[in-house]
């Protein structure tokens, strides 16, 4: 018989095949035809080009060899009422959306409010997207 735990974890797999197999650079997906990226289950999920043209207006020069997309929203057991999005890149394209970012504080991983969800996900739609883990 399985565990509660074994059971949850298998629920959360599941909750989570829309996520992408790989996350690609903002350059690689600038320089392709058609942005799209392969998910977990198989499908396509495509980025719209003005969003990502947006968020090369937010990076310095070079910063879209190290964005990856779509930017993961996480979703976590651990931080209730809370999401998290990890990288340095990352960080800094949330906060300048959410217009906290500090040229002088930059993080490698940040900690937001949930009711922020909605400003980030109105400004990139399709280039974000949400994980929920168990920690």
């Amino acid at each position: 018989m399985p565990k509660a735990e074994d059971i949850l974890n298998r629920e959360i797999a599941r909750v989570n095949l829309h996520l992408p197999a790989d996350r690609p650079t903002l350059k690689q997906l600038l320089g392709e035809k058609e942005p799209r990226v392969r998910l977990r289950d198989g499908s396509y999920h495509h980025f719209r080009r003005s969003e990502l043209e947006y968020l090369i207006s937010l990076l310095d020069e070079g910063e879209e060899e190290r964005l990856r997309i779509p930017i993961v929203l996480e979703i976590s057991t651990l931080y209730r009422g809370y999401f998290r999005v990890r990288g340095r890149t990352e960080v800094k394209v949330i906060e300048k959306i959410l217009g906290t970012y500090d040229i002088l504080d930059e993080k490698i991983e940040g900690l937001y409010p949930r009711y922020l969800l909605p400003k980030i996900r109105k400004a990139l739609p399709t280039t974000t997207t949400y994980a929920f883990i168990t920690e």
